[in-house]
């Protein structure tokens, strides 16, 4: 079976602890660890000692499901999980599993008539329950909330798994309005990080779970996503403090930072409107600096991106499952491709060749107009040469 974890490089230090219970010697470690070929070795034991277990956990039906030693099935009745943000992707995908294996769920949506609601009020199961919230809005929360503790006042809730998040604008930083980043900041983090406050009381009492799906872009500059990086930053920075202060009531935090997954068509499906109401907000010098053409060209390299995308959605979900329902949740999780590669460049090598590796697998902004050549863009632009044309 696939394994279903990608561990960044910095965890392969932590492999010392895992040799040592393995009975492995710490000079032979210490010699492996000088070799580049010691870390491939590192990846692989790894791999196979933190992430065998939780392939487990889905070669079995799901009235074989274990959770401390006692079958899933007659534990249900007490698996009371809430799942913002289940309109799209992640979020639709995992509430359906998450249904069939016998949890009961409360799945919120932004609209209770969109086509993600009404598909998974089609599929699954009268465990499953609706919410509508909108996370930039106190009183949405606060009914949630009180809907909730109302449901689950003699249950307890086992686990919130925090899923919503928008990116409203791509486009360089300084192009990028005030506004989107407070719009991303509302949703993916202040939005998320009241909920989970006042979901804390009920999680203490079950000592449950939180999951949290955050991004890479939270840990490395990902060009023309600085607002939807900073608020998943945030998000990743408090959810690590909270595994921390948690940690003495028995709440278990875990983070999720998935790959590059296909997980709907609202940004691809709005790109041409966004970049309208972008240029629309843009200053007359801003937009001479840069030039439209600018905004156009990185809106086609991320549509072209998309072709790196993985579909199967599948990695993230046992994640998910994984940080609920195992006896031993990772305190990261890093579903998708490639991801071991990116943190290895990000954290150990010179910025440059990170820069180069962002711009050959997502976006290579071309020269904006205020830094090109004069005389290159008038011939490129408006068919124009820098001098007077000679008569043959």
């Amino acid at each position: 079976m696939e394994t279903l974890f990608t561990f960044p490089p910095h965890w392969y230090f932590l492999a010392l602890v895992c040799f040592r219970t393995a009975r492995w010697d710490r000079a032979t470690v210490k010699k492996q660890c000088r070799s580049v070929s010691g870390l491939c070795l590192f990846n692989l034991l790894v791999i196979t000692m933190l992430g065998g277990r939780s392939s487990l956990l889905f070669t079995c039906s799901p009235g074989e499901l274990r959770l401390g030693g006692g079958p899933l099935s007659t534990l249900a009745h007490s698996f009371f999980c809430h799942f913002p943000g289940c309109d799209t992707g992640f979020g639709k995908v995992a509430a359906h599993h998450l249904d069939t294996l016998g949890l009961t769920v409360y799945a919120s949506v932004l609209d209770l008539k969109s086509p993600g609601a009404e598909e998974l009020r089609q599929s699954c199961s009268s465990r499953l329950t609706l919410l509508e919230m909108d996370l930039t809005k106190a009183e949405d929360i606060q009914r949630v909330l009180q809907f909730i503790k109302a449901q689950t006042v003699r249950t307890g809730l086992w686990g919130l798994v925090n899923n919503a998040g928008i990116n409203t604008t791509l486009a360089d930083a300084e192009l990028t309005p005030l506004r989107d980043f407070r719009s991303c900041m509302e949703v993916n983090f202040f939005g998320t990080l009241e909920l989970t406050q006042g979901l804390l009381p009920l999680l203490r009492s079950s000592q449950g779970r939180i999951i949290t799906i955050s991004s890479p872009a939270g840990n490395m500059p990902f060009p023309c996503l600085s607002g939807y990086g900073a608020s998943k930053a945030a998000l990743s920075l408090v959810m690590d403090t909270l595994q921390y202060e948690l940690a003495p009531w028995g709440i278990q935090v875990s983070v999720i930072l998935p790959g590059y997954f296909k997980t709907g068509k609202r940004m691809t499906g709005t790109a041409g409107k966004r970049k309208a109401q972008l240029l629309a907000a843009l200053s007359p010098e801003l937009l001479e600096a840069y030039g439209e053409e600018y905004l156009e060209d990185i809106n086609r390299q991320f549509l072209a991106s998309m072709k790196f995308a993985v579909e199967d959605l599948s990695s993230v979900v046992e994640s998910i499952v994984d940080g609920l329902l195992s006896t031993r949740p990772l305190v990261k999780y890093y579903p998708g491709r490639g991801l071991g590669p990116m943190y290895f460049i990000h954290h150990y090598l010179p910025h440059t060749v990170r820069n180069l590796f962002l711009k050959a697998f997502f976006i290579n902004p071309k020269l904006p107009r205020g830094r090109q050549p004069k005389a290159a863009w008038q011939r490129k632009h408006l068919g124009k040469t820098s001098g007077p044309r000679v008569a043959a």
